[in-house]
């Protein structure tokens, strides 16, 4: 299997292929971070192409810095993109999911028997309506954490905070979500 600078690399040089295979490897990780931020399909799916477009035009241009990774860069755009998209519209989203996309699909794939599969979707859904009650910032790196799986270090650089600002949102957010949880009597089996 090629690094993803290999893969560049070889992309820059004309390898169309090579671009397809750094595609297929972080679309569903990319997509659904931005998907988490603005819960909304066709909106996700329009700023995951701009998402793509940028990066294609920056590797085209030969300015891509190759010191960090290609998958946080890349998520740091996605971000951007994301943050952009709320400036300028000045809303809250929830996390909706709707019967044509499921965050959880994209996530998880498993051959579990029907009920298993029932109840982790009522458990997932459960999870959802308390994520969106979060306060912004909490929600942001949980989603990032969570959803996105990136690191403290990594979510700091992206959300340009410290790595203990990160840390303690998280913690709140956990806080915050065991609160509700007890609140209203919500049981995650």
């Amino acid at each position: 299997m090629l690094h993803d600078h290999e893969l560049i690399a070889r992309y820059t040089d004309g390898d169309e292929q090579a671009f397809e295979t750094l595609l297929a490897r972080y679309k569903a990780k990319i997509y659904t971070s931005i998907y988490l931020f603005v819960k909304d399909r066709a909106l996700a799916e329009d700023i995951f192409q701009e998402v793509f477009i940028k990066i294609i035009d920056t590797l085209r241009k030969g300015k891509y810095n190759h010191e960090g990774k290609f998958v946080q860069w890349a998520m740091r755009i996605s971000y951007n993109m994301c943050v952009d998209y709320h400036r300028r519209n000045k809303r809250r989203a929830h996390v909706n999911p709707n019967p044509e996309f499921d965050i959880f699909d994209v996530l998880r794939v498993s051959d579990e028997g029907p009920e298993t599969i029932i109840m982790r979707s009522e458990t997932h859904n459960r999870i959802r309506h308390l994520l969106d009650e979060l306060p912004p910032e909490q929600r942001e790196v949980v989603i990032l954490r969570h959803y996105a799986d990136m690191s403290f270090k990594e979510i700091a650089g992206l959300t340009r905070v410290s790595i203990n600002t990160a840390l303690g949102r998280m913690r709140y957010a956990l806080i915050n979500i065991r609160k509700m949880m007890t609140e209203r009597e919500v049981l995650l089996q």
